[in-house]
């Protein structure tokens, strides 16, 4: 886990996509987007601009794609949005290829989510100290 609060869990994908490719879930099960509560998709929302942050101080990403699937594409059975650092040169349709690429490490996991955690730690201090209400 690398963030949360009383809404949301954030934890890294155990196949990412690209280094700190990160998943919000709600803490109440829903299944798809339009059965979200206000206050969820609020906390979810606000948990993407954390992530988002801490992303790009970290990684200096071209970009970062934000994406949900669902219906029969959600493959959790469990609302949940990813957040990917994404580069120039990476054809995003990689990201729903079939074949199974396997799992990262776990040790590489644990390294990147203590950097993530370090940065987004950070942020809502910096959030908290600026008037600007963040949970």
């Amino acid at each position: 886990m690398i963030y949360e609060d009383d809404y949301v869990t954030c934890f890294l994908d155990h196949d990412p996509f690209s280094e700190g490719h990160t998943l919000i879930l709600p803490k109440q099960h829903y299944l798809d987007v339009d059965e979200l509560d206000d206050e969820t998709a609020n906390a979810i929302m606000k948990a993407s601009i954390l992530i988002s942050k801490a992303l790009k101080h970290l990684y200096q990403p071209d970009g970062i794609t934000i994406n949900q699937n669902g219906g029969v594409f959600n493959e959790l059975n469990h609302y949940h949005m990813h957040v990917v650092p994404r580069y120039k040169g990476q054809w995003f349709g990689e990201f729903y290829r079939e074949e199974d690429v396997g799992e990262v490490d776990g040790r590489e996991l644990e390294r990147v989510r203590g950097r993530i955690v370090e940065v987004v730690g950070e942020i809502v201090v910096k959030i908290r100290g600026s008037n600007i209400e963040f949970e």
